[in-house]
């Protein structure tokens, strides 16, 4: 292990020495107080630390993965180029050591860095409200819906079955099925139109959905929605009534013994809105209850998407979400530099250069890549299903675990999900990398005996 640190604080050394790791460290420690300074969001408090988390993280990922593969890559090209490692091989320490030297000093300076710029966001964020002056109003709303950490209770598709299967016998018997229709098809088709009527309230009409098991920590939960509306109202807003309270009470009319909340509101549609509602409507035995009213109001049909309602509330803080974003980027940096390693045990510095970064703009866009290579082989032949698809599959999704996903909608980061992105990233994917690498680097050439 000494000799192994050895070579790791070389190559610390070694970074700190290079012009191009001085200038992202120095682009960093400018660009983020700016960032704090000059973003404006939708000039609202909320908004605006959006903005600079968003950007401030996102930067910072992006700075130090290029940074990390410049440095795992030059700090083993350059040795076998500059012939610097003959000095090493000579000495008592074999090649896994100086491979796995080089890897520990681009993870060390990789976390060093790491948690020098993620404090510094931090403290931007957290100490932005107390030393501007904001009203009151909207203190309160960046405390509740972006300073925490909110997990969220979806409503679970309706199930149709039965209603469907009616349908289309009835239809069947009817001879209407539609033309062309597999029975496959006309069941996904009809399947399709009865989740859409059950998410679908005319004017006049309501929705209901409930929740069990709801055990808020916050004096307050949110109502988080999106809706279509048919026809198109002319300023595209829609009124809706919204309800809050014991499942019993909305479903049945049962007098309940924790209050209900019952409001009014006005909406854009087509664009996601949160309802704040208090805790205190929640019963004891966490069966909650929220109802939709298309209120007279209204001339249009209003249409809840798949995705489009979930109630949010307070599961954790925002410090213990930002640091669990912050490993979700550290996983990212060791990937990339077991990568690096693996590059440069075979490639030149230009070549492996190029290597590295073909696959680290293909991981950050891994779904929009793999979607396009569907399309291909489904259109072209499946050639593609049988090489790049799989190919790019084996490569991590970054863009799956962006931790900005996370962050500016202030959504919980469970540690399940940490958890799962380090065992497939770090202790699957880098480390087959990092064994592939060491096992082409102990049978290298590294020079050639001449008499």
């Amino acid at each position: 292990m000494r000799r192994i640190w050895a070579v790791a604080t070389n190559t610390i050394r070694q970074a700190l020495r290079m012009r191009v790791a001085c200038v992202f460290v120095i682009l960093l420690f400018v660009l983020l107080p700016a960032l704090g300074i000059t973003t404006t969001g939708d000039e609202t408090l909320k908004g605006r630390l959006q903005t600079f988390v968003s950007y401030g993280l996102s930067l910072t990922s992006f700075l130090l993965c290029l940074l990390t593969l410049i440095v795992s890559v030059y700090s083993v090209t350059s040795d076998i180029d500059q012939r610097q490692i003959y000095t090493v091989v000579t000495k008592p320490i074999r090649r896994f050591q100086f491979l796995l030297g080089k890897l520990l000093g681009v993870v060390v300076l990789d976390v060093l860095l790491l948690v020098l710029f993620s404090v510094i966001i931090y403290a931007i964020t957290v100490y932005t409200p107390r030393y501007r002056d904001f009203p009151e109003s909207e203190l309160t709303e960046a405390h509740n819906e972006f300073l925490t950490a909110r997990a969220a209770l979806a409503v679970p598709e309706v199930d149709v079955t039965q209603e469907v299967r009616a349908r289309y016998e009835e239809l069947r018997k009817q001879d209407s099925l539609p033309a062309g229709y597999t029975p496959e098809q006309a069941i996904a088709e009809l399947t399709k139109q009865a989740q859409l009527a059950k998410r679908a309230a005319g004017v006049g009409n309501v929705l209901v959905w409930e929740f069990d098991n709801v055990r808020p920590l916050a004096k307050s939960m949110f109502i988080r929605f999106k809706y279509d509306v048919f026809p198109n109202p002319p300023d595209s807003q829609v009124y809706g009534r919204w309800i809050a309270g014991d499942y019993q009470f909305i479903k049945t009319g049962q007098q309940p013994k924790t209050p209900i909340y019952d409001q009014i509101h006005k909406h854009a549609a087509r664009t996601f809105h949160e309802v704040e509602f208090p805790s205190e409507v929640v019963p004891e035995h966490g069966r909650l209850g929220i109802a939709f009213m298309n209120v007279p109001l209204n001339s249009s049909t209003v249409i809840f998407p798949p995705d489009g309602l979930e109630v949010l509330y307070k599961a954790d803080s925002f410090g213990a979400n930002f640091l669990r974003a912050v490993l979700l980027i550290l996983f990212r940096l060791i990937f990339l530099a077991c990568l690096g390693v693996l590059a440069s045990s075979f490639l030149s510095f230009p070549v492996a250069i190029l290597f590295c970064l073909v696959l680290f703009l293909t991981a950050s866009f891994s779904g929009f890549v793999i979607e396009s290579f569907d399309y291909l082989s489904a259109n072209v032949g499946a050639v593609y299903s049988y090489t790049f698809k799989w190919a790019i599959r084996l490569l991590p999704q970054f863009d799956e675990y962006n931790p900005t996903d996370f962050m500016v909608p202030a959504r919980l980061l469970e540690w399940s999900i940490l958890a799962k992105c380090a065992f497939v990233m770090v202790c699957m994917k880098a480390f087959v990398l990092l064994l592939l690498g060491l096992f082409i680097f102990r049978y290298r050439e590294i020079a050639r005996i001449t008499v």
